[in-house]
């Protein structure tokens, strides 16, 4: 998948190591010039970079040209490095992997070398947004220790943000599938870390209110992260803007409605097209129905035409070929691309199914809970009871409420059977043990020798009835970490609290041989 990972190495033993994937700017602006659609243009390296490698077909990803960089090792049986961080990039280095760039460094050459980066980094055809500092010496450095959060053995920093001053010419509201209408800045274009930036997210109504924004207000800008634009400050501070009583898609009565301290303009109109637009992306999203190439700006310009009312419509996108072949951005070839996707979303799961659907509150992990629970028969899943759902664990009562009540509307179910004449449900094999796991909730962390990535081993999880949590808690039942030993923050709660801590060779063992935790 990636470029440039060699694909044998003169090392046989156990190789653990870390590193970043990336795409360089030629690669990034090439790409984006082989792009007709410019509405699908993306908007810099690393959002290309991090789409290419969450694409279900590898070979998106082979040609993107997403290279490998390693910046540390973690383990590699039987070698000794003499204790050197520096030695350790080396010996990777001659096994075939390309590193990150380093100098090294002593107290009197450290500022001097940041210099150097500061001044050369402008001019890399790779993204970099800071530097690393850590201790060669690798055993002084684990003797220091963490903090709550990071080792004590190294430091990060990022360059110092790009601020830019400009003049707020509009606020553009923007109206999502959940019914917020978020504000938005629009500004004097400037060049902020490379590209022309002229809008900015003001979150919501509170933000606005603490900023006292208004049109024609001078206000500094960056880029959070070197790519999301923000307002760092304004500078004039008039005040002089009114919310609108209106929804900028419908034109019905917009309400201002406050959750916690934090206010928000909302659109209560259940039929405003800006949810359905909204609503359609997530329904053609990769974890939902997985429909390739169909963006949100494509599904706009079918919604403006009346070829998508409704769910069921975008598998009768085929039946629109003249209109659709006629509109900019779209000829035979693209439209072809387009049908063929859609075709081969038809083959799904009651899981994508559900999440696709956008019922509050039910995300994925809790729509996988809740197929699981009734089998992935969609009849038992569209009926569920309040007291069933709540019965789940992992499901409340808010969650269960929002399930309940969406279908409980005919609409609703008038749609999803809709869907359900276009589209197969097929049925996941159960493994063996299914329900082996069954109410145990898992937390995992540190790196995986078993697995490909983690996601492999939540689905294993999952799919036998378990599930995983992002932290520990007392609600824990186990830390899978194979560094039992180590001082991590999860590791060191997990002991507070008294909840074992565990290794993959341990839940696998478990799981081969059918014994319950």
């Amino acid at each position: 998948v990636f470029k440039n990972i060699p694909l044998a190495i003169p090392y046989k033993g156990d190789l653990v190591l870390r590193g970043e994937a990336v795409i360089s700017y030629s690669d990034f602006n090439r790409i984006n010039e082989e792009m007709l659609d410019a509405t699908l243009k993306y908007k810099n390296p690393r959002n290309l970079c991090s789409g290419s490698v969450r694409q279900l077909n590898n070979r998106v990803t082979s040609e993107r040209n997403v290279n490998f960089f390693a910046f540390s090792l973690v383990r590699a049986d039987g070698v000794d490095f003499g204790n050197s961080r520096a030695a350790q990039l080396e010996w990777l280095r001659s096994q075939g992997f390309d590193v990150v760039e380093y100098r090294m460094v002593d107290a009197e050459t450290v500022e001097e070398a940041v210099r150097w980066f500061a001044e050369h980094v402008e001019g890399y055809d790779l993204p970099t947004d800071g530097l690393v500092l850590a201790f060669d010496d690798i055993a002084y450095g684990e003797s220091l220790g963490t903090t709550a959060k990071f080792p004590r053995d190294s430091i990060a920093f990022k360059w110092r943000d790009e601020i830019k001053e400009t003049v707020i010419k509009e606020i553009e509201w923007s109206a999502s599938r959940t019914g917020l209408i978020n504000p938005i800045a629009i500004f004097g274009p400037v060049e902020l870390e490379g590209t022309t930036v002229s809008r900015a997210s003001l979150h919501n109504i509170s933000i606005m209110e603490e900023l006292q924004v208004g049109i024609g207000d001078t206000v500094s800008v960056y880029k959070a992260n070197m790519i999301i634009p923000q307002i760092h400050e304004n500078l004039t501070r008039s005040g002089n803007l009114q919310i609108p009583d209106k929804c900028p898609v419908c034109g019905g009565p917009a309400e201002i409605r406050q959750n916690s301290d934090v206010k928000y303009l909302y659109c209560p109109n259940k039929n405003c097209a800006a949810k359905h637009i909204k609503k359609f992306t997530h329904f053609v999203s990769r974890d939902a129905m997985n429909v390739e190439g169909l963006s949100e700006a494509t599904i706009e310009k079918f919604v403006s035409a009346g070829l998508i009312r409704d769910y069921a419509d975008i598998y009768r996108l085929a039946q629109h070929r003249e209109k659709i072949v006629s509109m900019e951005g779209f000829g035979e070839k693209s439209f072809a691309n387009l049908i063929e996707s859609v075709d081969r979303s038809r083959k799904t799961t009651a899981v994508r199914l559900l999440y696709g659907l956008g019922i509050p509150n039910i995300g994925l992990s809790n729509a996988k809970l809740i197929c699981r629970r009734f089998g992935h028969d969609w009849s038992s899943i569209e009926n569920a009871t309040y007291e069933q759902l709540t019965e789940i664990s992992g499901i409340g009562g808010v969650m269960a409420e929002a399930f309940v009540r969406y279908f409980s509307d005919e609409e609703n179910r008038k749609a999803v059977h809709d869907i359900l004449t276009e589209i197969e449900l097929e049925k996941p094999d159960a493994p063996a043990n299914a329900q082996l796991l069954e109410n145990i909730t898992f937390v995992i962390t540190g790196s995986l020798e078993r697995f490909g990535n983690r996601k492999e081993l939540v689905e294993l999880i999952e799919n036998m009835g378990g599930k995983v949590s992002g932290s520990v808690s007392a609600k824990t039942n186990y830390l899978i970490n194979n560094d039992i030993t180590s001082n991590s923050t999860k590791n060191r709660k997990a002991r507070e609290l008294g909840i074992p801590i565990i290794t993959e060779a341990q839940l696998l063992d478990w799981i081969e041989n059918g014994n319950r935790p």
